[in-house]
């Protein structure tokens, strides 16, 4: 079992981040999650914490990220939203995270069966939720493959608005934190998109969101 400290996370690579969280996953749907003990783990915690990736996650109470990933205290730096969404204080939290206590990557997690991401499909207007859905509603106006029955009834057309939502909340993250931009740029983190199947725990990794984000920008056309 491994113990993040200060000196491992200075050595500790982006690729190395991402291929605990893909072991952990694996761990997970084969029902073969680590034996840790948390008692020594909390005092082995207790004077600083290590996190070497960052979730930006989903509040759903079916996708506790650390169960998922297979990971203790102190391993992820978890913030969780309704639709996963890049927030101001989202992104403040993150920045955080990879600037000040050195975590390697950033997953922007969605999951099926999102219920934020159906109430933007259905563009539901209920109380502060209405604000929420806005920094969702860009994903469904870029569905442009589905031209009929575009409501949560669709499961393809939820689907394809719930990879599209994890695009743009990496794209909201780039556009609007300097400080992770720079870092993604300088290759010193890693920030990657997936969804978690809440029926098999499977999480889907595409690893390549932001690089087609950073390849448009770098030609001017994003």
């Amino acid at each position: 079992m491994r113990i993040h400290t200060f000196e491992n996370s200075e050595s500790l690579t982006p690729a190395n981040a991402l291929n605990y969280l893909k072991e952990g996953n694996l761990r997970f749907i084969n029902n073969l999650s680590l034996n840790r003990n948390l008692l020594q783990l909390v005092d082995q915690y207790s004077t600083g914490q290590f996190p070497f990736a960052a979730v930006l996650g989903c509040s759903d109470s079916r996708v506790p990220v650390e169960f998922i990933f297979d990971q203790g205290l102190g391993d992820l730096f978890v913030v969780r939203l309704a639709g996963n969404i890049a927030s101001n204080n989202a992104i403040g939290s993150l920045e955080f995270t990879c600037k000040v206590l050195g975590s390697k990557i950033i997953v922007v997690l969605g999951h099926t069966e999102c219920g934020a991401v159906k109430a933007a499909c259905d563009h539901t207007e209920l109380g502060h939720i209405t604000a929420l859905l806005k920094h969702i509603e860009p994903a469904v106006d870029k569905e442009t493959s589905i031209l009929t029955n575009r409501t949560s009834k669709n499961k393809d057309f939820v689907d394809k608005v719930l990879w599209h939502n994890v695009e743009y909340q990496i794209q909201t993250i780039l556009d609007q934190s300097d400080i992770l931009k720079d870092m993604y740029y300088q290759y010193q983190i890693n920030i990657v998109g997936a969804v978690y199947d809440i029926k098999t725990g499977t999480v889907l990794f595409d690893e390549k969101i932001a690089d087609h984000i950073r390849n448009k920008s770098m030609v001017g056309i994003a």
